[in-house]
């Protein structure tokens, strides 16, 4: 295999089944946050009710997280993704009923809303499983050694699904409705799991199998609180997420400001996974590991600048580039923080330390949402988005200030190691 081989990852079979699988599941999760944002706002006309959407879905998800993390790592996990890919069936699947025109003519307004609030809730509990699975399962289909090229291409997946969900939901809207938008959803969902019945079992390399709930739970949390670079990379992107979730406020954005329907909804949606799809193929040719702890304080600075310039504009096409420009920025922290967390996690822990990622980064996109529902409501859309992005800045200036350590992290040292 040649050195700086950008299509390493690509040369195992099982890698690029489970690319399939992780494609098909982005983009219908994304896809479906959209047209649920899209549908809920249009009832309703209150920012508190994306919020509101946001938080139903974090609550299970960050409360759940580390029980799922220990439940990861005593499972073996082939059988436990089946499983929580058919929870993410049942619920789009309720959600495609619950949008049926013949059903909602019988139903009032706020009973909708409570059974599309009741299914992200679901939704939510799935989600506590799914990440720290997929995690778990990433390590097991390819050898260490191309773990940073694997992150690359599965995040560079993972943004493509991120680019054409959201896109293809803002147009599906106003094609074929909510409704068959849903149809479409569950439909994916059972391509990932076709997907996942090609990847055989695998062995659970966890040493302590059967070990008590809560002796597991904080052997992962000591183990996540005592490793700074992984706790700095974590917390740096979750406040990022947090206080740049501007885009949990794009529906207003594009029937309020700017103007622009539907099918401007699902560029604006689209836009920042454009930018880090793009810039996460590049990284499979110029690796981002030299340096890697200032490239990430770089790349969040960055985007808070970008959610700050969307929020002053009121021209589509430069609240376009600012958008992308963001997801350029977000694109290189994600595989940074990836890249990180699969070269300092042990395998044993791999279930646990993905619960706790989870909890500080994956459910912050919904907290994220919540906290814009909630400050746009209090202070005005436009000043609740600027106001996210000043806070990014002064997070990433206080951690470069007070984590030296961190600023000087390279990767390229763990490579070398692995390469020995």
């Amino acid at each position: 295999m040649p050195k700086n081989d950008p299509y390493a990852a690509l040369r195992y079979r099982e890698f690029n089944i489970f690319l399939l699988l992780r494609f098909a599941m982005v983009f219908a999760w994304t896809m479906q946050f959209v047209v649920i944002e899209w549908e809920v706002y249009s009832i309703t006309k209150d920012p508190l009710s994306l919020g509101i959407i946001g938080l139903m879905e974090v609550i299970p998800a960050v409360s759940m997280a580390l029980f799922a993390g220990h439940v990861v790592d005593q499972k073996e996990k082939k059988s436990l993704l089946i499983k929580c890919i058919i929870g993410f069936s049942v619920v789009s699947l309720g959600l495609f009923l619950i949008t049926w025109p013949r059903i909602i003519s019988g139903l009032t307004t706020n009973t909708v809303l409570y059974c599309v609030y009741f299914l992200v809730f679901l939704g939510g509990i799935v989600r506590a499983f799914i990440g720290p699975t997929i995690f778990s399962l990433f390590s097991l289909l390819i050898p260490k050694k191309v773990y940073p090229n694997a992150a690359t291409w599965s995040s560079s997946v993972w943004q493509v699904g991120a680019v054409l969900g959201p896109a293809l939901g803002g147009f599906a809207i106003h094609w074929i409705g909510v409704h068959w938008s849903m149809c479409f959803i569950f439909g994916l969902s059972l391509l990932a799991l076709i997907s996942l019945l090609q990847i055989p079992k695998k062995p659970v390399l966890n040493p302590n199998i059967g070990e008590p709930v809560m002796k597991s739970l904080k052997g992962g949390l000591k183990f996540v609180f005592n490793n700074k670079v992984i706790l700095g990379a974590l917390s740096l992107d979750m406040i990022a997420v947090l206080f740049g979730g501007a885009v949990a406020l794009l529906p207003i954005f594009a029937q309020d400001i700017l103007h622009v329907g539907s099918e401007g909804f699902g560029i604006l949606r689209a836009a920042p996974a454009v930018g880090a799809a793009i810039i996460m193929f590049t990284s499979a040719y110029f690796p981002l590991n030299k340096n890697a702890g200032m490239k990430l304080l770089a790349a969040i600075f960055g985007f808070g600048l970008c959610i700050i310039v969307f929020g002053l504009s009121t021209w589509f096409w430069l609240s376009v580039f600012a958008l992308f420009m963001s997801g350029v920025t977000d694109g290189i922290s994600m595989i940074i923080r990836q890249t990180i967390l699969q070269l300092k996690t042990p395998d044993a822990m791999r279930g646990r330390v993905a619960s706790v990622n989870s909890m500080f980064v994956g459910s912050s996109n919904e907290l994220g949402a919540f906290e814009s529902g909630v400050t746009a409501k209090l202070m005005g859309t436009v000043t609740a988005v600027v106001f996210g992005g000043c806070m990014t800045l002064i997070t990433v200036v206080g951690t470069g200030a007070l984590l030296p350590k961190f600023r000087k992290l390279d990767l390229e040292e763990d490579l070398k190691e692995l390469s020995k």
